[in-house]
Formats: C-alpha cells, structure tokens, sequence
C-alpha cells in the first residue's frame, strides 16, 4: 500500500496547481482526513492517500483527470487524490490555508469539523491520536468541554453522535481531566 510523506502530498498538489494553470483554471480544494494532519498540523509522517473536497463541483471531472496525469507521472494510485472520506463531512467549514502555489489553493476545515470527522470515524489508533491532536490544539483555545462540545455538534455525521460523543468524553479525560 502506498503512503504519501509530506513532501510527496506537497509534490503532487504543486503538480496538480501546474497541469491545472495549463488548463486556465485555479483549483480550489478543502483537505481533509490524514492528509490535513500530515500538512497542517505535522501529526504524523505520512498518509495512505489525499482526501479532499473539490470546492468547484463543475471542475471535479477535470481535476480528477489531472489527478491522474499526476499518478502516472509519478506512477502513485490512480486515487491518490480522492474524495473518500466525504461521507464523514457534515457542511463545510472554512479553516486556514494549508497549501497555496500557481494553479491551485489548499484550505482545511476548522479545528473543530475535523475534529468532528475523526470522533465520527473513530475507526482505529490512527483516528484516535489525530483527534487528540486536533484536541490539543482547539484546548490551547481556553474553552470549556461543553463549549467545545457545542462547536463539534453541528459537523456530527448523523447516526454517529453517540459514538463521537462517547469518544469526546475519553480524549476530554485523558488531556483535560476537568471542566
């Protein structure tokens, strides 16, 4: 199975920035998943693919067309850059700049939508140490677990409130332990 380092992530998206000017347009994508915590964050060396969300849906085939041209070239998965993990993306929220270079631009969702979409997921070790980080940081923020709370609820993938709920509890108690 391939893994993307940091470096690669930044490779391919600057590739994807230069087939994409050569075509006239400016892609604009919302990085989620391992790929926003390998970027924005430094969370971990690597990831297992690109997840995004393409914020232009009339450009989608063509982006994903030009994604392919940039698998080829460097003979990574043809979905490299994939949409996979929308299923766990509740609204959009606008976040910082991750990535930014000719031909395309590169945001996350706030600290708290992909916090959400971890405690959502919550499929593995993975998930859990991501969302702890994302915990981390929105704690640095001063506020209290009900006012964290409150900002998560709105990006819950509906029908995993409780397991997200429950998890929040657990990552609260182990970095926090009041509040």
């Amino acid at each position: 199975m391939a893994t993307f380092s940091r470096q690669e992530i930044v490779d391919g998206l600057k590739r994807l920035g230069q087939l994409a000017e050569q075509q006239g347009i400016h892609i604009k994508l919302t990085l989620v998943g391992g790929a926003a915590m390998v970027l924005g964050f430094d969370a971990r060396q690597s990831t297992r693919d690109v997840d995004v969300i393409i914020l232009a849906p009339e450009e989608a085939r063509l982006v994903r067309n030009l994604a392919r041209m940039v698998a080829e070239e460097r003979n990574w998965p043809e979905d490299w850059l994939n949409d996979g993990a929308k299923g766990y993306l509740v609204g959009l929220s606008h976040g910082r700049e991750l990535f930014s270079a000719p031909g395309i631009e590169v945001r996350s969702p706030s600290l708290y939508q992909l916090l959400a979409m971890k405690l959502s997921a919550w499929r593995d070790d993975v998930d859990v140490s991501d969302a702890r980080r994302l915990l981390k940081e929105i704690i640095d923020l001063s506020q209290t677990r009900d006012e964290i709370w409150q900002q998560l609820e709105p990006f819950l993938v509906p029908g995993d409130e409780l397991t997200a709920q429950y998890a929040f509890q657990d990552l609260w108690e182990t970095l926090d332990g009041n509040n």
